[in-house]
């Protein structure tokens, strides 16, 4: 396994072992390079800019970074005879949902520009499949939390957005008080409703969907969630239970973009894929992620002594 990554925002610890190249998907020579070198036939697209409430105050960066620099990395990969491609997409290109849960014929109205730009990605891919051959399938998460049950890799995010580990930040005393943003929507309890999704069972996910496209499965689309929704009011009082006291909260105003409720159905990727979540009652993904923040409390900055040994970093800048 290769890992590409600029690391503005990813930590090489978190690479381990993997052959790991310094650079950018927009080098379209690196990009090249490395599928030449390598023999690369298959691509896991990972990279993004994904901060909602950013997309809307920047949304030129959103379209400079997720798709000019994905259309850059698309060419490359055609040209280089690139054969298979998993896409890392997202609930929100659906936008306010019509019906819960969400399948994968709902309709794509994105209410926020990070949305709308994945929407895009997955529009240039039918093109790139249609001219170029290159067969994918785009994994639409909803939300992926917890954390890898071995302790090893969770989540550390500068800035942290997500809602568990900004939670569990609060617990350890990292942060003050935690926000909630807005508590006047049209839920049970006011707060936004999600589909937490465990990332072991994301990244069970792409191995089925490489395996799939492997073996001749025509492009797709696939929800991944567990199918039930957690308001921020039920994970902070679980996560209170997990930790064993009480965790400081503040209301403040809505995000723009957010929508009330986003709650998927995974029937197509079961059916098609045999895929099967294991994590995914809220309790568990909780308990793995506060593993990983409590041992790590200021995420990979502190992590030592990690065994590279067999591994090479190659600088492509």
């Amino acid at each position: 396994m290769v890992v590409l990554d600029n690391l503005q925002k990813g930590h090489r610890a978190a690479v381990a072992d993997a052959e790991f190249v310094l650079g950018d998907i927009a080098d379209q020579d690196l990009v090249n390079k490395t599928v030449t070198r390598y023999g690369i036939e298959a691509v896991v697209h990972l990279a993004a800019d994904s901060l909602v409430g950013e997309s809307m105050q920047q949304p030129g960066k959103y379209f400079r970074h997720n798709v000019g620099k994905g259309a850059a990395f698309l060419e490359a990969l055609a040209e280089g005879g690139v054969k298979y491609f998993v896409f890392s997409s997202t609930a929100a290109v659906y936008g306010e949902p019509r019906e819960i849960p969400i399948t994968e014929e709902h309709p794509t109205r994105p209410t926020n520009v990070y949305g709308a730009t994945k929407l895009m990605i997955e529009e240039m891919l039918r093109w790139y499949e249609h001219i170029y051959g290159l067969r994918w399938i785009s994994l639409r998460y909803f939300n992926a939390a917890g954390a890898d049950p071995s302790g090893l890799i969770g989540e550390d995010h500068h800035p942290e957005t997500h809602l568990i580990p900004l939670v569990l930040q609060t617990a350890l005393g990292k942060r003050p008080v935690l926000q909630i943003y807005g508590d006047d929507y049209p839920t049970p309890d006011g707060t936004c409703l999600r589909d937490y999704i465990h990332v072991t069972d994301l990244s069970t996910a792409h191995v089925l969907a490489l395996e799939a496209l492997a073996a001749g499965s025509p492009s797709a689309v696939y929800n991944l969630g567990n199918g039930n929704g957690f308001s921020v009011r039920e994970v902070i009082r679980v996560a209170e239970q997990v930790v064993g006291r009480p965790i400081p909260v503040e209301v403040a105003a809505r995000r723009a973009g957010d929508p009330a409720v986003l709650v998927a159905s995974s029937a197509r990727i079961k059916a098609e894929l045999n895929w099967r979540p294991r994590y995914n009652d809220l309790e568990t993904i909780i308990r793995t992620a506060w593993a990983w923040h409590r041992q790590h409390p200021d995420g990979f900055a502190r992590i030592m002594n990690i065994d590279y040994s067999g591994a090479r970093t190659i600088n492509g800048q």
